[in-house]
């Protein structure tokens, strides 16, 4: 129970912060990107290498605390892949404006990454937010991406011919990428669907209602009508067959 006291302490502490340490070294992931944006336009390749090292640890460190200190946040769920995202993309289009990555790659990273934050963004505009919810093919496809972008930095700083491995993790990156823009696109489709689904289950029992209203209220006048239809057909009989009625008429 003591550790529990301690762990729940802990926690408080960190909510009570504004923004709390793992979306402080989020947000210093974010300021690291145009340093290292520019450190590569410069050639300063060994620099940009320490840069992007300094961010992968910090992506790292940050998930670390916010699940051992339970500073898990709404704020930290978009925060730390925008960070990433941020990261990520600056150095494929840069190393892609350089020849050091196929233009194709570059196109395909750029465009999963549109698509998705589109489709977060209709959802959201619509009223039905999706969760920021990672999906395992996307880790796999961040965590290719950062060890590329990781190797071409490495041996454009250090000249260690590693143009194969480069070339392999060049067709594992894509291959993952398009799958897991595929992954997101499926998720958000049944999302969409789902809700529609649901908006039509709430609806057909009001429709059958109000259908139902409609036609008792159509028979009960039908009903009606055939009563009074009878009521004066039927006129009151006399005493005696063939007898007058009351205004001495006969039949």
């Amino acid at each position: 129970m003591l550790q529990n006291a301690q762990h729940v302490s802990r926690a408080r502490r960190g909510a009570g912060i504004g923004v709390s340490i793992p979306n402080l070294i989020s947000l210093l992931r974010v300021f690291l990107v145009p340093l290292l944006v520019w450190l590569i336009i410069a050639g300063r390749m060994d620099a940009a290498f320490g840069v992007f090292l300094i961010a992968g640890v910090s992506d790292g460190v940050d998930g670390y605390l916010a699940k051992r200190y339970g500073w898990q946040t709404e704020l930290g769920a978009y925060l730390d892949p925008l960070a990433d995202k941020l990261l990520l993309v600056s150095v494929f289009v840069t190393l892609g404006l350089l020849s050091e990555l196929p233009s194709w790659l570059v196109v395909a990273v750029v465009s999963r990454d549109l698509l998705i934050v589109s489709a977060f963004l209709l959802s959201w505009v619509l009223g039905l937010p999706m969760r920021a919810q990672p999906l395992l093919v996307s880790k796999a496809n961040t965590a290719v991406q950062i060890l590329l972008a990781a190797v071409v930095l490495a041996d454009l700083a250090f000249a260690l011919g590693l143009g194969t491995v480069r070339l392999g993790l060049v067709w594992i990156a894509g291959f993952l990428t398009i799958l897991s823009a595929a992954a997101y696109l499926r998720s958000w489709i049944r999302h969409m669907a789902g809700y529609e689904t649901s908006i039509a289950e709430t609806a057909a029992p009001a429709d059958e209602s109000r259908r139902a209203r409609n036609a008792e209220s159509r028979s009960d006048g039908s009903e009606q009508g055939a009563r009074a239809k009878t009521r004066r057909r039927v006129a009151p009989a006399g005493p005696f067959p063939g007898a007058a009625d009351k205004d001495g008429a006969r039949p």
